[in-house]
């Protein structure tokens, strides 16, 4: 890693930046493109960070793209410091947006996070899972801009019946 990485700010991580880096993170990505500062495949672990190492991820449409989404999870647990936070967008489940790309490999909701967490596990008897990290979450959704307007009633009703209402999840994990 370089010297400026290491430089002692904080390491705020965009994690599969391609070309849409985040202002005042470093970018990661597998291909060396303009915005990218650390070159990795994410596939690869360990990732070539230190253990609890890392201020902040970002992290925008990649994990519908991840071969193993618990490897994933468990290496950004390992490289986040206790309390830090990881920002993760996708394509929520019930979107076209989920389903038009081949290269998704799964589709996201906010229940697939539950995993990641220590104490659901272990109440809903799944201590048994390979999957070692534990994280608090929180959530929210962009909404189709037909939806946007309309009445919270009528968008919670919407959001849990109908499609194409949730165009994309924004999940904030917190490393416990």
């Amino acid at each position: 890693m370089s010297k400026e990485i290491l430089s002692g700010e904080p390491l705020k991580l965009d994690l599969a930046c391609g070309q849409r880096k985040t202002p005042g993170f470093k970018g990661v990505d597998k291909i060396a493109v303009e915005g990218v500062d650390i070159v990795h495949d994410l596939e690869v672990f360990p990732w070539p960070f230190e253990d609890e190492s890392v201020d902040e991820v970002i992290c925008t449409h990649y994990v519908e793209h991840a071969d193993n989404l618990i490897k994933f999870m468990d290496e950004l647990y390992r490289i986040l410091k206790k309390s830090a936070k990881a920002t993760i967008s996708a394509p929520y489940y019930s979107s076209l947006r989920a389903w038009q790309d081949p290269t998704h490999k799964r589709s996201i909701s906010e229940m697939s996070f539950l995993y990641f967490n220590k104490e659901w596990r272990e109440n809903n008897k799944l201590s048994h899972y390979d999957i070692h990290c534990d994280f608090d979450f929180s959530y929210g959704y962009i909404l189709h801009p037909s939806w946007m307007t309309r009445s919270e009633e009528a968008r919670n009703f919407a959001i849990t019946h109908y499609i194409n209402v949730v165009t994309d999840i924004q999940v904030t994990l917190t490393k416990r």
